[in-house]
Parts: structure tokens; C-alpha cells; sequence
């Protein structure tokens, strides 16, 4: 069953079931194959995704080296490139669906032209973003300072949804590690 956005909003501030067709009606639906790319690379990040179903993950292919998985995001979760989305400006990150994936999709526009609608929402996302800013540093914190096995272990209790259904590759890029490491590691807990 998917996530549901009016679930998602709700303990962030009350929205009134007259205003409950306005809000989903601003949203798109987008399915998502694996791999699928949501963003453009070095470009301006035009829209703001809630994850109904799937996995989707923010990474960093500079050519700089390896690809680099900063974050995953799945049901139930907002996702976005937030600086570049709300200051416009472009990020080399981008948003990749790490699994089959179906999500909402609002434009920057259409979330301002929300926003004039429903003069409540603007803070009611503010402390959603907010919530989920804490938790992703939470997140990255539980990482600091372990070694490649801890980061694992870590993984499997936090977000086991991640380690059942994203490539083992970019569960490696995200735990700072080669894919045939995490290979030993998932051996060795069998």
C-alpha cells in the first residue's frame, strides 16, 4: 500500500479536510524504474518528490572519483535537493531511484502557487523538512567513528528496507565501502 502524503503531513500541523483535494490535487503521480534518474545532472533541482513506494537515493557522480551515496530515502519520506530547489541553484548531486519506485512529484511552482492556497502549508513543510534534516544527521552521526562491519550492523537496524532492496552496490557507495567488501560481510553473516 503506499505511503500516504496526507499521513506524512498531519503531525506536522493540522490540515483541514476541505483542504485535503487542493493538496493532492498540486502532485503528480510518477512511476519509477530502478536506476532511473529524477534530476538532471548540474542543474537546478525543479521539484520536490514524496516517496509513496520505493527507495530513491541522493548521489554525487562528479567524475571525481567513484559515485558517492549520501542518502537514501523510501516510504513515507520527502525528497528533494534542497538547496538547490529552494535557493536555484544547480547541484552536481542527483535523485536515482535505488528500486522500482512510485512517487509524487510538485514542481517549484506548484508548491508556490500551494503555498499562496494554503497559507499554512509553508510551515507545515518547514517542520516536516526540519524533522528530517535531524534524523539524516542522526543518521550520519550513528556512522561516525565505526568500522566498515559497525556501519553495516548500523544499516541493517536503522533502515532495513535499504539493505533488502537497493543494488549491493550502492549500499557499498553509501557505507564507504567496495561492493566486494560488503560481499564478505553479508558471507559472513549467514
Amino acid at each position: 500500500m503506499p505511503a500516504s502524503l496526507l499521513a506524512c503531513l498531519q503531525p506536522y500541523g493540522a490540515i483541514p479536510p476541505a483542504d485535503h483535494a487542493t493538496l493532492l490535487a498540486a502532485w503528480h503521480r510518477r512511476e519509477v524504474a530502478e536506476g532511473e534518474y529524477l534530476t538532471a545532472p548540474n542543474a537546478v533541482c525543479e521539484e520536490l518528490f514524496f516517496v509513496e513506494q520505493g527507495v530513491l537515493r541522493l548521489v554525487d557522480q562528479s567524475g571525481l572519483g567513484p559515485e558517492v551515496t549520501h542518502a537514501f530515502r523510501s516510504e513515507g519520506q520527502l525528497c528533494t535537493l534542497l538547496t538547490s530547489f529552494e535557493q536555484r541553484v544547480p547541484s552536481r548531486v542527483r535523485i536515482q531511484a535505488a528500486c522500482p519506485a512510485q512517487v509524487l512529484a510538485i514542481s517549484h511552482a506548484q508548491l508556490a502557487a500551494l503555498n499562496q492556497q494554503l497559507p499554512y502549508l509553508p510551515e507545515v513543510l518547514q517542520q516536516l523538512i526540519r524533522y528530517e534534516l535531524l534524523e539524516k544527521l542522526t543518521m550520519q552521526r550513528a556512522y561516525l567513528g565505526q568500522d566498515a562491519t559497525a556501519r553495516y550492523h548500523t544499516l541493517l537496524a536503522r533502515q532495513p528496507e535499504v539493505a533488502r532492496r537497493v543494488p549491493q552496490r550502492m549500499i557499498a557507495s553509501y557505507l564507504g565501502i567496495t561492493p566486494q567488501s560488503l560481499s564478505r560481510l553479508r558471507r559472513a553473516e549467514v
